[in-house]
């Protein structure tokens, strides 16, 4: 009895004990970020509790049944980015999450594979997979390009490449690294690009509609290089790349490191080493042809959806050797070396860099920042800074002969910023603007009349352009684009040329000051361009498309064009600029024919540019200096016309067979004097067969045949006077050679080593050691091109 009473009386003094309350309930929608329209079907997951609902056509959902005070959901949605949220049950508001829904934009947070492109509908886009990147990645940026139809290259021998796209190179191609323009003195035919494609993810060139918000000067068009995309995920790897080349008896590597973590915080380091002797052609040696190049950048940023930033800094050093045939003592020794079959300085194979020769080293440093505001679109805001300098030395004695007969230092300033509207998905909208300024210096104690003057340029610009969805077929764009440009200079002219140019009657309000001989000049030049695109595309069928794009670009002159006087060391030939040249105007119509499916595939594309006020260099005659005789080249202006087609075909004959094939055809007229252009590139047919095995060690065989045709229409030759034979000859330094034929080999295969991978490859380029020499080197009138190359290379992935 006593033991009933207890329990009674505990029971009555105990504390009430309720249950749990399992009656709480949260409501909310889920919308999308951009654009606020409901997405049905996301589900929503109450995190370690058995229970998940799917929102209704309207976005809505509703839990019920949630027991805990604090809770956490998880919501997913097909083609978005999962999203976890804590709620308080209590707070009876309703909740309205955003997710996104754009897989374009998705890619960017993604690590993306280098498949084509197309950025905006009408723009002609052909990207460089990272594949090939790796396998040239002894190579330049310019031998890498060669690979996509429509783009050559203007060549000082085989280290110093610049690309050339539909006839058009120099500051008419746009170089972006990383999303900045390069500014490093691209005016000089042998000004190759300071860029390090052993960073680069992978290469994209724009032709058209697409080339307009990087700048309305992109009359040849655009070179995009992007880094990898760094994932928001925990991850640490990193890459080895290395080569050895029979051909320079050098080779090159780079080391490759990411780390990476979830929350978006991202590091990247990457360098590179290059050092080759002389190179050799079939029958001899291209005596003073090596090259040392060293390149580092380091990443760093965070990278989530909605925001983000980045800093990166990149570091670029070459030292390239100049054929030592190159550079010639008087005219007659000038002629002799043209006509004959081999260089006239021949010496044994060595690794030393000895004059001519010129250094450059490129400094860049980039920082940005974006932001994504829900239903409206993307900020974005840059601030980059860059520093070239540029030494170039030339055939000096005694105590001068280290010192360089050019120094220049190129320092740019630029901010940018641009928004896009993205969220109606019919239409896109984007505009931005950019600041500019950018100071030349260069040194005067070289002993030598500088080139190119000190200057200040200045240069603002804004730009926008709109995607329109017409329907599921159309697509349409345009864009407008204004820019301004100043240059402010000192320069001293010789009053001979002065007064021999007509500058004394045009110009004499920029003498700032008379020294007799020579004249100080303060030309203050203003530039205002505009420029335009307007395009489309529409889909024919499935696999088939066709684009159309018109564009109306201006582009200023650079430096060189307006202010050249003098000898040109690294280019072995003198360059008058002219005062009086003005912008050119170029009023281009592509249009693009392209059919892609897995069996195969094709793309054809016509264009027509017609660029009034073009401005071209072109030899003019010879002058005596006190160091020799040189070609003198002038810059002029003329209005051209450019005619040509790109085409590709594929075809996946089986499941590890498959034939490649390009061709670029383009015709270059001067429509002043009626005369062909100069530089303009050959007819190149370039057929490729493949062989793939990924189940045998990842097997890749491809042979290339490369043929490339002469050249037949090109200007006039010049006429000059031979002391030795007392009379006027012609000289033969417009002719080009015969045409020729190139077979390239080249093996891959791949290891698993446990958890990484290696890769070994074997390429041999020119295979049967042809001797040729290309139109477009501009050493091809001193010696023959280079001959076979046997590289062996070494991935290995960690």
């Amino acid at each position: 009895m006593k033991f009933y009473l207890a329990v009674l009386t505990a029971l009555w003094l105990a504390p009430p004990i309720f249950a749990q309350d399992c009656t709480q309930s949260v409501s909310g929608e889920i919308i999308d970020f951009h654009d606020k329209t409901p997405l049905s079907g996301a589900l929503v997951v109450v995190v370690n509790q058995d229970l998940q609902v799917t929102t209704d056509d309207k976005g809505k959902f509703t839990i019920k049944g949630l027991c805990a005070s604090t809770i956490e959901l998880e919501i997913s949605h097909p083609e978005c980015t999962s999203q976890f949220l804590k709620v308080d049950i209590h707070d009876k508001k309703e909740l309205k999450i955003s997710l996104e829904h754009h897989l374009e934009l998705l890619e960017e947070v993604q690590v993306v594979g280098a498949a084509q492109k197309q950025k905006t509908p009408s723009s002609i886009e052909k990207t460089v997979q990272l594949g090939t990147i790796e396998r040239m990645s002894g190579g330049s940026l310019g031998d890498v390009l060669k690979t996509v139809s429509g783009v050559s290259s203007l060549n000082t021998g085989a280290n110093i490449v610049k690309p050339v796209i539909q006839g058009l190179n120099g500051s008419r191609v746009l170089i972006l690294n990383n999303e900045v323009r390069m500014q490093d003195m691209e005016w000089g035919a042998e000004h190759a690009p300071n860029i390090d494609i052993n960073a680069a993810n992978r290469i994209t060139l724009v032709k058209g509609a697409g080339a307009l918000q990087y700048g309305g000067d992109a009359i040849g068009g655009v070179i995009l290089i992007t880094p990898e995309k760094m994932a928001a995920k925990d991850s640490l790897y990193g890459k080895i790349l290395a080569n050895g080349v029979t051909n320079g008896r050098g080779g090159n590597a780079t080391l490759e490191l990411t780390k990476s973590f979830e929350n978006g915080w991202f590091v990247k380091a990457q360098g590179s080493y290059k050092r080759l002797g002389d190179l050799e052609a079939p029958a001899y040696v291209l005596s003073n042809t090596g090259i040392s190049q060293v390149g580092g950048s380091l990443q760093i940023g965070k990278n989530n959806f909605k925001e983000g930033w980045e800093a990166y800094y990149s570091y670029f050093d070459t030292d390239i050797a100049i054929l030592r045939a190159s550079h010639i003592g008087n005219v007659d020794d000038l002629i002799t070396a043209i006509n004959s079959k081999q260089p006239s300085f021949i010496s044994p194979f060595g690794y030393t860099i000895d004059n001519p020769s010129q250094e450059v080293t490129h400094h860049l440093i980039k920082g940005n920042y974006y932001k994504r505001f829900e239903g409206l679109g993307k900020l974005k805001i840059q601030y980059d800074y860059q520093q070239n300098q540029r030494f170039e030395y030339d055939l000096r004695r005694g105590d001068a002969r280290g010192i360089p007969s050019i120094d220049l230092t190129l320092r740019t300033h630029t901010f940018s910023s641009d928004f896009k509207i993205d969220a109606d998905s019919e239409k896109q909208l984007m505009f931005g603007v950019m600041g500019r300024w950018q100071n030349n210096e260069a040194d005067p104690s070289t002993g030598v009349r500088r080139l190119i003057p000190d200057y200040d340029k200045y240069d603002l610009g804004a730009f926008a352009t709109l995607e329109y969805h017409v329907s599921n077929q159309l697509i349409l764009d345009g864009g407008l684009r204004y820019d301004f440009s100043r240059i402010d200079a000192k320069k001293f002219y010789q009053r001979s040329r002065w007064e021999e140019r007509g500058y004394d009657q045009d110009f004499a309000a920029l003498v700032i000051e008379d020294f007799g001989t020579q004249l100080l000049t303060n030309p203050v030049l203003d530039f205002h361009n505009v420029s335009g695109t307007l395009g489309g595309k529409y889909k024919l069928g499935n696999e088939t498309d066709i684009r159309v794009n018109y564009a109306l670009s201006q582009r200023a002159p650079n430096a060189s064009e307006v202010f050249s006087e003098g000898l040109h060391h690294s280019a072995a030939r003198i360059e008058l600029g002219d005062l009086r040249i003005k912008s050119e105007i170029s009023h281009k119509v592509a249009v693009a024919l392209e059919k892609k499916s897995v069996k195969w595939g094709y793309s054809l594309a016509p264009y027509a540019n017609r660029i009034n006020d073009f401005i071209l260099l072109e030899p003019s005659g010879v002058e005596f200096t006190i160091r020799g005789a040189f070609p003198v080249w002038a810059y002029r202006q003329t209005d051209a016309l450019l005619l040509g087609v790109d085409a590709n075909i594929y075809s996946q004959w089986f499941s590890k067979w498959r034939s490649e094939h390009q061709l670029s055809f383009i015709k270059g007229r001067d429509e002043t004097l009626g005369n062909a252009l100069i530089n303009v590139p050959p007819v190149r047919l370039q057929n490729s067969l493949i062989y793939q095995n990924p189940t045998l060690k990842g097997l890749r065989v491809a042979i290339e045949s490369n043929y490339v045709f002469r050249q037949n229409e090109f200007p006039p030759n010049i006429t000059v006077f031979s002391p030795e034979d007392n009379s006027s000859i012609v000289l033969d330094i417009n002719t080009p050679p015969p045409a020729y034929h190139l077979l390239n080999l080249d093996v891959e295969t791949a290891f698993k080593l446990q958890k990484n991978t290696l890769t070994l490859g074997v390429n041999i380029s020119n295979l049967l050691d042809t001797e040729y020499r290309d139109y477009l080197n501009r050493l091809r009138l001193f010696a023959d091109d280079i001959g076979r190359n046997i590289s062996l290379r070494l991935k290995y992935i960690f």
